[in-house]
Parts: structure tokens; C-alpha cells; sequence
């Protein structure tokens, strides 16, 4: 493992462990509002943000829905997403770990955080999201063929490569 990456796994690890239990990503406004009917337009706003490719504005939309639903795996899954799209990996690191504390067996969260381990360059790392994903799966399952290929696509290129090939 490259010293850089060691280390960029180090500080992520820690600020993970740093943060409150109702914690976001670094650059996220935390807030004590409650919930309020918007908020599902949040999310609806986001999902379409992420469908238009517009990583900044499903964030935006994305950390407003997350403090609403703090027990929402799904929610913090797509604000993971969103901001590896963004080319934000250590904000998605964050909150995939997030989605699994919420869910260790969502299916979702570890094929999409093992891709974004391809992308910091750590394949051992997706690997174990992939064992992972075939012990929650029990067969196959679309979730673990999209991460296997993608770490057969590392594995031939030296880099990620996402379906379809580059963004």
C-alpha cells in the first residue's frame, strides 16, 4: 500500500471515529431542526439531481435529507454516492460507513464503497467488500457481480474504471 493512501486511510478512519453519532461528512452543516414535510422533497430532489448528474446539487439536497432521516441507510448511501461522484472520496467514505453502522448488510453501500476503494487505489479493500457482499447475498446477486467486475476491470487497467468506462 502506497504511503500516501495508508495515511489518507489513517486520517478518514479517524475522522469516522471523530464525529458525533449523528455526524456528517466534513463540510456538512449540521443542524437541530427537526423534521419537516420538505424534507421528502429533499430527498425526491436529490435522487433527481443524482439521475441529471449533478453531484453538487444531490449533496446539497442529499446532507438536508440525511439530517432529516439520521436512520436512514439508503439516505446516507446516496449522499455517499454523490459525493464519490463529486470526486469527494474521503466525504464518501464517511458516509458509507455511516450507511453500514445503520445496516451492515446493505448491499448497495458495500459495492458502491468498494468502488470507491478501486478508485483510491486500494483493491484489497474493495475484495473484502465483495466477500462481504457474496456472504450477505448467499448466491449471486446484482450488487457483487457490478463490484467483481469492477475489481476485474481494475485489475486489467491498474485503475478504476467505472461501467461503461469513464464518467
Amino acid at each position: 500500500m502506497k504511503p500516501a493512501f495508508a495515511a489518507f486511510l489513517l486520517l478518514a478512519a479517524l475522522g469516522t471515529a471523530l464525529l458525533p453519532a449523528d455526524g456528517f461528512a466534513a463540510g456538512s452543516a449540521q443542524s437541530d431542526r427537526a423534521a419537516s414535510p420538505a424534507d421528502g422533497l429533499d430527498l425526491a430532489r436529490g435522487e433527481q439531481a443524482l439521475e441529471d448528474g449533478d453531484w453538487a446539487r444531490a449533496v446539497k439536497y442529499l446532507e438536508r435529507a440525511a439530517r432529516a432521516e439520521r436512520e436512514n441507510a439508503d439516505v446516507f448511501n446516496l449522499l455517499a454516492y454523490a459525493y464519490r461522484r463529486a470526486g469527494r472520496l474521503e466525504a464518501a467514505f464517511v458516509n458509507y460507513r455511516r450507511a453500514l453502522r445503520l445496516d451492515p448488510e446493505h448491499r448497495g453501500a458495500h459495492e458502491y464503497i468498494g468502488e470507491a476503494y478501486l478508485m483510491a487505489g486500494a483493491p484489497a479493500e474493495a475484495g473484502r467488500h465483495l466477500a462481504r457482499l457474496r456472504e450477505i447475498c448467499g448466491g449471486p446477486c446484482p450488487e457483487a457481480e457490478a463490484l467483481e467486475s469492477a475489481i476485474a476491470r481494475f485489475a486489467e487497467e491498474g485503475r478504476y474504471v467505472p461501467p461503461g468506462g469513464a464518467w
